[in-house]
């Protein structure tokens, strides 16, 4: 398939079945690497990375080159051998083949398998599977919806759909969203100065689905981040009713190879929060 700047419905739905299908197989490897163990390296920037996330990214590679062709992909792992020719105003997909390996290396549930396509610097759609907990998310043109799935499966074995949809927040009462390896200093001050204080904390893309699917109502956050880590949750969010802008409410846009892709901070929120 060749991606144009304009998508019908039949050409969304089959992208995000090629995404559901790449997530949910990558989930089934990182999956295996997580009943035997795998060693854990250290890349340039000082993050951890395993086998998990390396085996994870061909799989969606090889997947997602299957469907969309030569697409010019940002994927975590892969993005340091160079982009040729890239040009962030036509289409690309964006790739996070296991975002929070931290918690993956330290035993919890909480790490997910992001995809994303994005149009216009916008992403225009995106899948979050959290393997460990069966758990998929997905977003596309104002529907967002959630379910349960099994490691290696496709859509059609989607179970319990449910309509992911931001909700309006009770007065006086705003419930946040946090990292809990990421609490700086200036996120914990922005926290505290909402209505009634109260905070989630998760780790990986699980917090924008938190928002989309109306558990909470905004995550601020101040540090960096990269764009394989917010493009997927994005589309999402978006699609649910909420929004993803820097603070001053300026569109948060894809694409900053001049910025080697990392986001400045940004504030996600649900209805009116």
């Amino acid at each position: 398939m060749t991606v144009m700047h304009g998508l019908g419905p039949e050409e969304r739905a089959e992208i995000l079945e090629g995404f559901v299908q790449a997530a949910s197989r990558a989930g089934a490897i990182i999956l295996s690497h997580r009943a035997v163990g795998c060693a854990v390296e250290t890349k340039a920037d000082l993050s951890p990375v395993t086998m998990a996330d390396r085996e994870s990214e061909a799989e969606i590679l090889d997947h997602v080159r299957r469907v969309l062709g030569g697409i010019p992909v940002i994927a975590e792992e892969s993005i340091g051998r160079g982009l040729v020719d890239f040009d962030p105003a036509r289409p690309f997909v964006v790739i996070d083949p296991l975002d929070g390996t931290k918690e993956f290396i330290e035993g919890r549930g909480e790490f997910t398998v992001n995809l994303a396509l994005v149009m216009d610097r916008k992403p225009a759609l995106g899948v979050i599977y959290a393997p460990a907990l069966e758990t998929l998310y997905m977003g596309s043109a104002g529907e967002a919806v959630g379910g349960w799935l099994d490691p290696g499966e496709g859509l059609g074995a989607l179970r319990g759909k449910r309509t992911l949809r931001c909700r309006v927040p009770e007065q006086g009462r705003i419930v946040a969203v946090a990292s809990r390896k990421h609490l700086d200093p200036e996120t914990q001050s922005y926290i505290d100065a909402l209505p009634g204080a109260e905070c989630i904390y998760r780790g990986s893309s699980i917090k924008l689905c938190i928002i989309a699917e109306g558990q909470a109502d905004i995550y601020p956050r101040f540090g960096s981040t990269s764009e394989w880590d917010t493009a997927a949750g994005h589309a999402i969010l978006d699609a649910a009713g909420g929004t993803l802008t820097h603070f001053d409410g300026t569109p948060f846009l894809y694409g900053k190879v001049d910025d080697a892709f990392l986001n400045p901070g940004f504030v996600a929120r649900g209805l009116a929060a």
